[in-house]
């Protein structure tokens, strides 16, 4: 990270190399397969790559974790598109082409937008911290240790977040099975 800040295209590189994927799979996680309009999952997680780098020459090392750095870049450009999209006030025009659907399974694509949504709703029933930590360790696949630098907490805290908040799902989702 020091090297790559003092401008040193091979650290610049290695460290876009650890960085991207990382970013990528949150912004997924994130933003989805939502239709926000002009906006992609994978254009947020190359603006934010793009502002990691823009952030590095002036990013003084406090003994914290670089990658709280690169999570914080992350949500604030997430949250943006989610603004962006918001602002939208475009017209709709009147031929709007189908999707192509691969496979040509209206059933299983509405299947599959319906658990979507179940998903996104019982993730909007955590506390913000504990749907941070599932989408970061479950979705993005962190390890404890890289979710707990990205969020400024401790191992410890993530795992007991993360089985709290595994515990709620599965009691929400035990009340809708009742039903």
């Amino acid at each position: 990270m020091h090297a790559a800040a003092d401008g040193d295209s091979f650290a610049v590189s290695a460290l876009l190399g650890v960085i991207t994927p990382v970013v990528t799979r949150y912004c997924r996680a994130r933003l989805g397969r939502r239709d926000l309009s002009y906006v992609s999952a994978d254009d947020v997680a190359q603006e934010t790559c793009v502002a990691v780098l823009r952030a590095l020459p002036n990013y003084q090392d406090r003994g914290g974790s670089f990658l709280y750095l690169v999570h914080a870049i992350a949500s604030n450009k997430v949250s943006d598109a989610f603004r962006l999209v918001s602002r939208e006030r475009s017209e709709p025009t009147a031929d709007v082409p189908e999707p192509a659907l691969g496979d040509n399974e209206p059933e299983r694509m509405a299947l599959n937008t319906d658990l979507g949504h179940r998903l996104n709703n019982l993730l909007g029933c955590l506390p913000a911290t504990q749907r941070e930590i599932v989408i970061l360790r479950i979705v993005v696949g962190l390890s404890a240790k890289e979710t707990a630098e990205a969020l400024g907490i401790s191992s410890a805290n993530v795992r007991t977040s993360q089985h709290r908040a595994l515990n709620k799902l599965r009691a929400l989702l035990d009340r809708e099975a009742e039903r």
